[in-house]
């Protein structure tokens, strides 16, 4: 047995996996297909036990029985790179050309670095007579050996989803070499795939340093700062990238969401028609042409589109989420039939499964049969949550160490500190708090501007926090008392430069990240003129209508009554902290309050806003402008009353959510 096989690192089934692994490099094959047989007994599912398996299948001659095997890891695997690779081995002993380039090409669009797979494709083009398709395959094999032998491996590995062994691997290769562009580029495009955004934009600058006509890592820093919500240079990288090649669909793609994120809605909705003409089975650019359509109000197009989403691809459940979260949607007979046949097959992806669950939980609301409809919301967050690494104790972490900073005596040892511009007005509280209401009603004025939920805060946050996160005891907020004043203006007055492209001239504008109430000390400190108002719900309410909310990004507490419950806890008890050291800074507005009485809410708004009142705030919803979250389509119509006990169609399912807010019911107010 190797040296290896006895790192103390790897679990019992990996150490037998690595055995199974040198019993086929060995040529050992009936006694490696012996074992990797037995660990299928505790370990069915396992993809990478049945590859091992269909292998040594294959070299025993069981070629029937390797193919069967392959088949069960398309069910739960069908991205699986190696899987089709296998398959394509398989044809070859079979001596079924087409079926063996189908496969083949399957696993290196998956996977682009398969050395085997490219060089069995150049001899079966070669046989077959297709000279072009040969050198194509002969350059990629090229390529190949032009890399590291470690890079190679790593891409494999990072191709498959496998990102622990990819950097694991790739970090080794750097430390012992040093710059490598393609080490650091893949390097940093696992950074991007694991969210760690900062890493990742470093080391592509780097790249890009060492290599400026490099393009494939140009287009991937476009998108780690399109990731990051800096959407002008975004653009400005993708212009660069598309006055090389103006035909490039990926670039025009990434053009367009880029002009998304700027509030560019025109240009992104012309750049998404031409590529959805061009290529009409690709599902993804149907959903984001969609989006584009729904923000700007246009909501028949926007079903149009998502159907073509779901067409291009059946089970593509964010579409059917898409159509479900329009809120005044209503799917057909036919179209819940499809959803739950989807929702059901092996083959779907768990990420189209939940989707596919809130939007029959949705659907199934709509016509009244609500246990079935909180069955599939349950489901859905289950789902969702299993793949979180949603911690509830970090925001409340958080919210004590706030208390602890920012005293009363904190803040008053810095009046005076900060930009004081009054531009900013923020929208805070919990997703589904009536907070989309109160920005239309502001955005309805003629001097606010209307812009969506910026990033520029948690950025800054995130900056404060430092690299080395330390979620236990984290860096922010103590790192706010080390700061001098006029480190607070700098961040003040880099906040009005960094959201001034999301303005159109007038006065004032709002910033309606809701989870910025985390942060009410920052933005006193930077923007002491700012105006502060707190969407506030009831709680059972408030709660219910995120359980059963699928958001596209963020908000990771809502995918589980106890999460959710403590969430809000925690957050009535950091707004108590802010009401006590800072009393009067910010206004709280009930939900409930301002559907019973529009006009007396709207005059108290806008007078702490400090702007005359205007009657277009009272007709909201005549308001022409871009919406982007789950009640866009709710803010366009005139106030109802609905919504408000839509919780207790639930109430029979709602007892461990009542019982998780305990007083939080009563204290809310």
């Amino acid at each position: 047995m190797n040296a290896t096989a006895t790192d103390p690192t790897l679990s019992p089934l990996e150490l037998q996996l690595q055995h199974v692994r040198q019993l086929q490099v060995d040529g050992q094959h009936a006694q490696a297909l012996q074992i990797a047989q037995t660990l299928l007994v505790d370990a069915a599912d396992r993809h990478d036990v049945l590859y091992l398996v269909a292998r040594s299948q294959r070299y025993l001659g069981q070629t029937d029985a390797a193919l069967q095997t392959l088949a069960r890891i398309e069910q739960t695997h069908p991205h699986y790179s190696r899987l089709h690779e296998e398959r394509g081995h398989c044809y070859v002993v079979l001596r079924d050309a087409p079926r063996a380039i189908d496969a083949l090409l399957r696993a290196v669009n998956i996977n682009p670095a398969l050395p085997s797979s490219w060089n069995l494709l150049e001899g079966l083009y070669r046989m077959t007579g297709d000279a072009t398709n040969a050198a194509t395959a002969a350059s990629h094999v090229a390529t190949l050996k032009r890399l590291a032998p470690e890079v190679v491996r790593a891409t494999s590995h990072f191709s498959d989803g496998e990102f622990d062994p990819a950097e694991q691997v790739i970090r080794a290769y750097l430390l012992k070499t040093g710059n490598d562009i393609e080490a650091m580029r893949l390097l940093a495009r696992i950074g991007l795939a694991r969210d760690v955004l900062d890493d990742a934009e470093t080391l592509l600058e780097a790249v890009l340093k060492l290599a400026p006509d490099y393009r494939a890592a140009r287009y991937d820093y476009a998108c780690v700062l399109l990731e990051r919500h800096l959407y002008k240079r975004a653009c400005e990288e993708a212009e660069k990238l598309l006055a090389l090649e103006p035909d490039h669909l990926d670039y025009r793609a990434l053009y367009a969401s880029a002009s998304v994120g700027l509030g560019e809605h025109d240009r992104a909705i012309m750049l998404y028609r031409r590529l959805v003409h061009e290529v009409p089975d690709a599902a993804d650019l149907h959903l984001s042409l969609a989006h584009s359509l729904k923000t700007q109000g246009k909501q028949a197009e926007a079903i149009e589109a998502y159907r073509a989403a779901t067409a291009a691809r059946p089970n593509f459940g964010d579409a059917y989420w898409s159509l479900a979260n329009l809120k005044t949607y209503r799917f057909t007979d036919d179209e819940i039939t499809r959803m739950r046949v989807q929702e059901a097959a092996p083959a779907t992806p768990v990420v189209d499964r939940y989707h596919l669950c809130f939007a029959l939980g949705k659907a199934l609301e709509d016509r009244g049969d609500y246990a079935k409809s909180w069955r599939y919301y349950s489901q859905g967050n289950a789902l969702k949550r299993s793949e979180s690494r949603y911690r509830p104790e970090i925001i409340e972490i958080n919210a004590r160490k706030q208390a602890e900073v920012c005293t009363r005596d904190f803040f008053a040892s810095r009046n005076g500190v900060g930009a004081s511009q009054p531009d900013p007005i923020f929208i805070v509280g919990l997703p589904r708090a009536g907070s989309t209401l109160i920005e239309q009603i502001l955005a309805s004025h003629s001097q606010v501007e209307g812009t969506h939920e910026l990033g520029e805060i948690p950025r800054m946050v995130l900056d404060l926090q430092g690299r080395d996160l330390d979620f236990d005891n984290p860096r922010y907020p103590g790192v706010l008392a080390e700061l001098a004043p006029e480190d607070f203006l700098k961040l003040g007055e880099k906040y009005l430069s960094d959201t001034r492209i999301y303005r159109s001239g007038k006065p004032y504008f709002i910033d309606k990240m809701p989870n910025n109430f985390r942060h009410i000390g920052l933005i006193h400190l930077m923007l002491p003129n700012a105006k502060i108002i707190d969407a506030r719900r009831e709680p059972l309410a408030c709660c219910f209508s995120n359980v059963k909310q699928l958001f596209a990004t963020g908000q990771e507490f809502t995918y589980s009554v106890e999460d959710i419950a403590r969430y809000y806890r925690s957050y009535l008890e950091l707004m108590q902290q802010w009401d006590d050291v800072l009393p009067g800074r910010v206004l709280r507005v009930h939900h409930e309050d301002v559907v019973d009485d529009l006009e007396s809410n709207v005059r108290r708004i806008l007078n702490f806003c400090g702007l005359p009142f205007e009657a277009s705030c009272l007709e909201f919803y005549k308001t022409a402008r871009s919406v982007r979250t789950a009640s866009s389509e709710q803010v366009r119509q005139p106030i109802f009353r609905d919504g408000l006990d839509q919780w207790t169609k639930y109430e029979p399912w709602l007892d461990a959510l009542k019982d998780a807010l305990g007083d939080a019911r009563a204290r809310y107010r």
